[in-house]
């Protein structure tokens, strides 16, 4: 392998001047326009400004050095902290020192603090440029000094000095981001389509379609301990949470083999599970607990947050931007309630701040540490940005807001584009997606009450045949449930009464628990020792099944048989999964497409899966019926929620071997699929063994 470039000394060129004063100038109008508009701050004229906007960034190179050496030991806390002063003390200098700057309080100050980031967002926005750009503006400088002042160049061959950047734009479908392209909202990705450098394919994300399950997939090449977002552990006793730091490491303690995607040196950025990652910022897996070389623990290594967190007005900017698309938010909800937008839910409360912060904060912060891994050369990263997936799942999954969103990670892109044109490495850009998202009005919606309350009503029901919880007649399936699974044999044997289960898996335990992944609904029976079969549920309660299945919104219940399997139950009839045998009247999963069953058998014997798992029905619009307040969601079959997208350097095919026929295509099917091909990429580029 050739010797990487030789760094030469460093001599001031004409391109680093021009860098110096762009950044002076930007500066310096910042702070004019903000000091003229504060009342407590005065200037005498326009040199003062000038100064002053010199004096920060003085300021700022001349911390740099032992902010480094303070973040290096604080971590990203301390970073914040660290960061924080540095800006505040510079800023307050500046202005404090110059002649001809009166400041009259300190509350002036923080408003031209506010002030000066805001206009010089604007001003970018208004020029045109990025508005993501200034975040990695100053590691863009860097990068570009250093390979002016290298000698020789990485090779663009993909094989020597290779690296691989993998982005994942969280829950957006493959027919979304082509409506997003069509609409000229996606000017990056359509222009490396168009210029023939990227290709975009679908592939299938099977059920649990959810974050956790396809990212430990795509990360770790094993989604199996993953049965839904959250799910009860009958080992553990509790339920499991995957966005819970202590959970996440479990799931990844059982999960990982030590040679994920990001194994040899690799960069984790804000993902659920850190592919064994050597370093890893924002990783929830390893927010408490250390990587394999003690960097990964808590939030990750200081120094690469302080150059968010202390670049002058980047973190003012940060915040005060997060206010606006706060505000942004209410505006866009009261306008869905004011036009009757059909179907939406309620907007207010936490999800307020939560949008805020994952589409302005989080994608600055998450784009400038993934600028610096670029630019500081590790070998493959991978980074998770949320922004369309929190707006989807509470306006919809096509609807403007969410597409803006979308539009903002195409700029996103476009900086780390330019990132890697100035790496020391031959980057190559591959862009995936977990899962889609898809519409439809919840369960609670249609139904008028939530899964839970249904449950509960349904054990709680009198065994004649008819439920009031759906106000469906249900005593034809349930006499067929009847004669097709008849037993009088119990799971726990002769002692088997509900007040011997009580005491002997204890009475703290509930006695049921249901959760709902987007249109995936889960339950279980917790103070049953094993998961329960559909005979000892008729024998308990009889008319729970039948009713579930009969309910409008369902389309489907799985169950377990103590000697044929497992069966999928429909209002209209069961299909055996595990034996060759034609539907007993109607398919249930008729509706949900070629990959219908295979999807549901595989769910249902994932491990600490429901003792019943339930589908929404799928409507003549391709809508579901999400048992959460989602009207996008996702997490089982049905619309757009399976179809993903795999945007990837064309010069790096998909194996054959690796495709599924799914309908009339052949494409890559479930997330360790995608696992392997991206391994295999990073194997061919050198990155692997």
């Amino acid at each position: 392998m050739p010797a990487p470039p030789v760094r030469g000394r460093w001599r001031p060129e004409l391109a680093d001047l021009a860098d110096a004063l762009l950044s002076l100038a930007t500066t310096a109008l910042g702070l004019g326009i903000a000091i003229a508009v504060v009342e407590d701050v005065g200037v005498s004229g326009p040199w003062p400004v000038v100064v002053a906007a010199a004096l920060v960034a003085v300021g700022d190179l001349v911390l740099r050095a032992p902010m480094r050496l303070l973040a290096r030991s604080a971590g990203a806390a301390g970073a914040l902290l660290v960061g924080l002063l540095a800006q505040v003390a510079t800023a307050w200098f500046a202005l404090a020192v110059v002649p001809g700057i009166t400041v009259g309080s300190a509350w002036g100050f923080f408003a031209v603090l506010v002030l000066t980031s805001i206009v010089m967002a604007v001003g970018r926005w208004l020029w045109g440029a990025n508005d993501s750009e200034y975040v990695v503006a100053d590691v863009l400088r860097r990068a570009r000094r250093h390979a002016r002042r290298t000698r020789g160049a990485a090779p663009d061959d993909g094989s020597v000095h290779a690296g691989l950047l993998v982005v994942q734009l969280d829950g957006v479908a493959h027919p979304v981001l082509r409506e997003a392209i069509e609409a000229g909202l996606a000017p990056t990705m359509q222009r490396w389509i168009d210029a023939g450098t990227h290709t975009l394919e679908p592939w299938w994300a099977r059920i649990p379609s959810t974050t956790p399950a396809s990212q430990a997939g795509l990360l770790h090449g094993d989604s199996s301990a993953i049965p839904a977002f959250r799910w009860w552990d009958r080992e553990l006793g509790r339920l499991v949470v995957t966005n819970h730091p202590q959970d996440a490491a479990l799931v990844e303690k059982r999960l990982s083999t030590g040679d994920g995607l990001l194994a040899g040196g690799g960069t984790a950025v804000s993902t659920m599970f850190s592919g064994d990652a050597a370093t890893s910022f924002l990783v929830m897996s390893r927010t408490r607990a250390p990587g394999p070389d003690g960097t990964g623990a808590g939030l990750g290594p200081g120094p690469a947050f302080l150059r968010f967190f202390a670049s002058p007005f980047v973190l003012a900017r940060a915040v005060s931007l997060t206010l606006g698309e706060m505000v942004k938010e209410l505006y866009q909800a009261r306008r869905q309630r004011i036009r009757d937008v059909r179907p939406r839910i309620s907007r207010a409360g936490w999800y307020v701040v939560l949008r805020g912060v994952s589409n302005v904060a989080m994608r600055d912060l998450n784009t400038s540490l993934v600028a610096e891994a670029v630019v500081r050369g590790d070998p493959t990263i991978y980074v998770d940005l949320v922004d369309y997936d929190e707006i989807a799942h509470h306006a919809g999954p096509t609807r403007p807001e969410s597409l803006r969103a979308l539009e903002g990670l195409d700029r996103v892109l476009n900086v780390l584009e330019r990132a890697v044109a100035v790496a020391p490495r031959a980057y190559r850009i591959v862009v995936v997606s977990d899962h889609g998202q898809t519409l439809g009005a919840t369960f609670e919606q249609v139904e008028g009450r939530p899964l839970i309350d249904t449950v509960r009503a349904l054990m709680a029901e009198p065994t004649d045949g008819v439920s009031t919880g759906s106000g469906e007649d249900w005593g034809p399936l349930n006499a067929l449930l009847t004669s097709a699974f008849s037993s009088k044999r119990a799971v726990l044997g002769p002692d088997a009464s509900p007040e011997a289960t009580r005491a002997r898996s204890g009475a703290e335990l509930p006695d049921v628990v249901v959760v709902g992944s987007g249109n995936l609904g889960l339950v279980w029976f917790p103070r049953e020792p094993a998961r329960l079969t559909l005979e000892d549920l008729q024998e308990r309660w009889p008319g729970l099944v039948a009713g579930l299945a009969a309910t409008a919104s369902v389309g489907v219940v799985v169950v377990d048989t103590r000697e044929r399997g497992l069966v999928a139950i429909g209002a209209g009839g069961l299909v055996l999964l595990e034996r060759d045998a034609p539907p007993e009247g109607e398919d249930p999963l008729a509706g949900y497409g070629p990959r219908g069953r295979a999807d549901v058998l595989r769910a249902a014997r994932l491990p600490n899966t429901g003792d019943l798992l339930l589908v929404s029905r799928v409507t003549r619009e391709g809508h579901v019926h999400a048992f959460e307040g989602q009207v996008g969601s996702h997490g089982g079959i049905g619309g757009a929620q399976n179809h993903a997208l795999l945007l990837h350097p064309t010069q790096w095919a998909i194996d054959d071997d690796l495709r599924q026929q799914v309908g009339d295509d052949e494409i890559l099917v479930g997330a360790e699929s995608v696992h392997v091909q991206l391994v295999r990429w990073a194997a061919a580029a050198g990155l692997r063994p």
